[in-house]
């Protein structure tokens, strides 16, 4: 166990201290109390972590200021990329077969569109300015 939280590294030296003076019978009890205060402690942290990213959240949006993108969004974009690989070797066969050399530009053409269309929605001019000409809001 590494000694990041020096409070809970007290709680299990007190633990393990007190299992050898009151003996195995107490054992149980002694381990429940432990992990009770290393799920509160637990619970502490993840709280502090919400509240934070909350106000952060919230004096994004005051500022006006688009926060980031989730760090999960890389494999919602190499996914999308990739399945736009996979269907790009049909599409431009059907192209090829049906138009020659002009259906395979028009077959690249779309592909490339649909990739630019999905990558813009992160791009933050992208929704600044669907939100300024927005005639729905208030």
């Amino acid at each position: 166990m590494e000694a990041r939280d020096p409070e809970l590294r007290r709680e299990l030296d007190a633990t393990l201290k007190a299992r050898s003076e009151l003996g195995p019978e107490y054992e149980s009890a002694l381990i429940d109390s432990f992990l009770e205060k290393v799920e509160q402690r637990f619970a502490g942290t993840n709280d502090q972590r919400t509240r934070r990213q909350l106000a952060e959240l919230q004096m994004a949006a005051a500022r006006g200021v688009r926060p980031a993108p989730p760090a999960g969004n890389f494999g919602e974009r190499f996914g999308f990329g990739v399945a736009s690989l996979v269907l790009a070797v049909p599409l431009s066969a059907i192209g090829v077969a049906n138009a020659g050399i002009k259906g395979l530009v028009v077959a690249w053409l779309g592909i490339v569109g649909v990739n630019a269309v999905h990558a813009a929605r992160g791009w933050p001019w992208s929704t600044s300015r669907r939100r300024a000409s927005s005639d729905w809001d208030g």
